[in-house]
């Protein structure tokens, strides 16, 4: 079959773009002819290992021809398009230029399954896209998330794809409350391998990662882990990720005298070493779609301690078992938490060993059938049904 992904920036290096890349080779290397299309182009190179049988097109090239401000920094056109609702998390990047360039797009595909990965790409998607082409969306945040104006616009358009997937059961609840009569499925995402080197709980370091953005809550962590070098001031924090609350962060760092004990590690390839050479996994999101690197961690055997945000969290954790859930924002709760596992290392053992059993759920070998077996079966359904209108 032809499986065509739809990226906002496939060059990118966030959770959304690594899922769909692993599936995209995972399609791949079943035999199936994949196709990724990155809306937008401001780097050389993918960051994520593309399947060799796996294409990658873009849309609009956005490397050169840019403005600068009096910073150096860069500045893309802001006029906006029309069909992108403001509160879209990414709507800045849907100038009209780059708006026009995805209804161009997703208007000439006649065949095969078009999967579109965010609220922006599956509106237009649904309002442009050719009714002989098999349409999905994936939907990699929970519905309550989203601004009332984007929550409108899509219980308004959603209904025109062949199949909506979300991430954990309590995405699929709001979205089929909302979307009465839609095709609902919960597929998770995979990570991109369970076989991975646990931790030895021999390093006295807690990792987190992300993007440095408000949604990840970094900013609650760090007054958490103020309280935790207190007691145990041999442990280290560690944050990975990049973005626009770095200076922000740097700052609480200072605020909270954390210079010696927590390092912004910035963007690496080898994220899977540090989780193995780490001891503890800490989530502090304000919310979440599904959490995968914190996953990702628990392949490693890490014990996990997490705001029991929505959504993602309780939907893959069992608290107590292999890992802490505590209450939303709470920061003495946070750091009660970590101060629990740190000062327990046979707890943290059988934490681990329990989150790694949890993660196989997870694995490729689980979760790719399940794509396969959804576009087969739309396809299928697709070619009936246009057979039906042809008598």
């Amino acid at each position: 079959m032809r499986i065509r992904y739809m990226l906002l920036h496939a060059f990118g290096m966030g959770g959304t773009i690594r899922t769909v890349v692993n599936q995209a080779n995972a399609m791949a290397a079943l035999g199936h002819e994949v196709e990724i299309v990155s809306v937008v182009r401001r780097r050389d190179e993918p960051q994520f290992r593309l399947h060799p049988d796996v294409g990658l097109i873009t849309l609009v090239d956005q490397r050169t021809g840019v403005r600068t401000d009096s910073l150096g920094r860069r500045v893309w056109r802001r006029l906006r398009g029309r069909l992108v609702p403001y509160g879209e998390f990414a709507a800045g990047y849907f100038t009209e230029r780059v708006e026009k360039a995805v209804i161009d797009y997703v208007s000439s595909v006649d065949d095969g399954v078009l999967v579109t990965t965010r609220p922006a790409l599956n509106i237009i998607s649904a309002r442009r896209a050719s009714k002989n082409v098999v349409r999905v969306a994936q939907e990699h945040m929970n519905l309550g998330t989203y601004p009332g104006t984007l929550r409108e616009e899509i219980i308004r358009h959603y209904g025109a794809f062949d199949a909506i997937a979300v991430l954990t059961p309590s995405d699929r609840r709001e979205y089929e409350q909302a979307l009465p009569g839609a095709r609902i499925v919960r597929i998770p995402n995979a990570v991109h391998s369970v076989n991975q080197t646990p931790s030895r709980q021999e390093h006295p370091v807690v990792v987190a990662a992300g993007r440095l953005v408000k949604q990840k809550g970094f900013d609650l962590l760090l007054p958490a882990f103020a309280q935790v070098v207190k007691e145990h001031p041999e442990w280290r924090l560690r944050v990975f990720g990049t973005g626009p609350r770095k200076a922000a962060l740097r700052g609480l760092i200072g605020e909270h005298g954390l210079s010696a004990h927590v390092t912004l590690m910035g963007r690496t390839n080898r994220l899977d070493d540090e989780l193995a050479r780490s001891s503890i996994y800490a989530l502090s999101s304000r919310f979440e779609g599904l959490p995968m690197v914190m996953i990702e961690a628990m392949t490693h055997a890490l014990p996990i301690v997490a705001f029991d945000c929505p959504t993602g969290p309780g939907d893959v954790l069992t608290d107590g078992t292999d890992g802490i859930l505590v209450p939303p924002g709470d920061v003495n709760a946070l750091a009660a938490a970590i101060n629990r596992l740190i000062a327990d290392r046979d707890l943290r053992l059988r934490m681990g060993a329990a989150a790694a059993v949890t993660a196989r759920e997870y694995a490729p070998d689980n979760v790719m059938p399940l794509w396969e077996n959804l576009f087969t079966e739309l396809l299928l359904a697709k070619s009936g049904s246009d057979a039906r209108a042809r008598r």
